[in-house]
C-alpha cells in the first residue's frame, strides 16, 4: 500500500469519527482529495482505492492530467478550488464537475454565457472571503447573500454552496459558523470548508465537503 493510499484511508476514518462526535449521519461529509501540483502517477494509486472526487485549483494544470484520468477511471468527479480567470471560463466550464470559487459578478456573468454555449452546467458554490483578507480571492461577508441572489436572478446560475478558506493563524471555528449562518440565510445546502489541519472541526460546524490535501499527498 502507498503512503498515499494509507493516508486516505486514515482522512476517511477521522471524517467519520468526527462526523459520529457531531451527530451526523456517517457519509454526510464528502472528501474532495486535493490533488493540485502532483501528477497522474501519484493520484492514479488514491484512486484505484476508491477515491472519486478531487480538487484543483488551476484550469491549465487540471487540463494537462485530467482528461486522461478520467478516461482511464470514469465516474470521476473534478471541482475547481482555485479563483478562477474570466478568461479561462470557457475551460473551467468544459472541465470541472463543480465550480467553488465564484466570487465576483464578471466570473458569474461569463460562467452563465459558457453554460449556456455548451450546455453544460457545473455545479456552483460562492466563495466567501471570511476574514477580509486582501491577499485572498473570495466575496466580503457581508455582500454574500446579496450576491447569491444576483447569481441567480440576473444570471441564471444555480448556486448550490458557499465555500471559505479560513485565515491560518485563526481559530477557524468562527468561519466557519459564520458560513453557515450564509448559507442558511442564502438558502444554499452546501458547505465546503476545513482542510487538512481543520477538517474535523468544519465538520462539527456542518460542513458538507473537506478539501483535503497534504494529510493524503504528503507535501509538496
Amino acid at each position: 500500500m502507498t503512503a498515499s493510499v494509507d493516508n486516505l484511508n486514515q482522512v476517511l476514518a477521522a471524517i467519520a469519527r468526527a462526523e459520529k462526535e457531531a451527530h451526523r449521519p456517517p457519509g454526510s461529509t464528502q472528501l474532495v482529495a486535493v490533488s493540485k501540483t502532483f501528477d497522474a502517477d501519484a493520484i492514479r494509486p488514491v484512486i484505484e482505492a476508491g477515491q472519486r472526487v478531487f480538487g484543483e485549483n488551476r484550469v491549465q494544470e487540471a487540463q494537462a492530467k485530467w482528461p486522461a484520468l478520467e478516461s482511464e477511471f470514469p465516474g470521476l468527479e473534478l471541482h475547481l478550488i482555485g479563483p478562477l480567470q474570466s478568461n479561462k471560463a470557457k475551460e473551467a466550464v468544459a472541465l470541472f464537475d463543480v465550480i467553488e470559487t465564484v466570487d465576483r459578478e464578471k466570473i458569474a456573468a461569463e460562467l452563465a454565457k459558457e453554460i449556456a454555449r455548451q450546455s453544460r452546467a457545473p455545479r456552483l458554490y460562492v466563495q466567501v472571503n471570511t476574514g477580509l483578507e486582501e491577499q485572498k480571492a473570495g466575496i466580503d461577508p457581508r455582500e454574500a447573500v446579496v450576491f447569491v441572489n444576483r447569481c441567480r436572478d440576473a444570471h441564471g446560475l444555480a448556486i448550490e454552496g458557499l465555500m471559505c478558506i479560513p485565515p491560518a493563524d485563526e481559530n477557524p471555528g468562527p468561519h466557519f459558523a459564520l458560513l453557515a449562518k450564509l448559507a442558511r440565510e442564502a438558502g444554499v445546502a452546501r458547505l465546503s470548508m476545513g482542510m487538512s489541519s481543520d477538517f474535523e472541526v468544519a465538520i462539527m460546524f456542518g460542513a458538507t465537503s473537506v478539501r483535503v490535501g497534504s494529510a493524503i499527498f504528503g507535501h509538496r
